[in-house]
């Protein structure tokens, strides 16, 4: 699987209202429930909080990558979200975040390898400072998606 079949404009906000963790997984989560890629908003954000006590998911640069494996996913996808505030969050440089990437992958089988093959295509991405400064002054969803799949 590959990131350009997981990006869907419905589920990008360059409009993110909330101001913690919390409100920015359920507000994140919201947008997939109306696509139809969850079937349960409180399992799904459960499911993610079981692989945030595992770790870190701020990756840096204003950056964080919440993840995790849920049978509530019905469709494996990223939803994206950007907030003109900074949102504390667990990050390797120890700052706030505003742009966030939040995997939505099934407990299939197939987890681990879909779950892995798109991490690292991500960050393979965000790790261009460059490219982070494209997407926090991109206008439209397809101006994320183009910038994330440009080769």
């Amino acid at each position: 699987m590959e990131l350009s079949e997981v990006l869907h404009e419905d589920i990008i906000s360059l409009d993110v209202k909330g101001t913690t963790k919390d409100e920015v997984l359920h507000e994140l989560a919201q947008l997939l429930l109306d696509g139809g890629y969850i079937s349960d908003i409180d399992q799904f954000v459960k499911d993610i909080y079981v692989r945030e006590s595992m770790g870190i998911t701020g990756a840096g640069n204003h950056v964080a990558i919440p993840h995790g494996k849920s049978g509530a996913v019905l469709q494996n996808t990223i939803a994206i979200g950007r907030s003109d505030h900074m949102v504390e969050w667990e990050s390797y440089d120890d700052e706030p975040v505003n742009l966030f990437f939040l995997f939505c992958v099934s407990n299939d089988k197939g987890f681990e390898q879909t779950h892995l093959r798109l991490l690292a295509q991500l960050a393979g991405k965000i790790g261009s400072d460059a490219l982070v400064e494209k997407l926090q002054h991109a206008e439209t969803p397809a101006d994320i998606i183009s910038i994330l799949t440009a080769e």
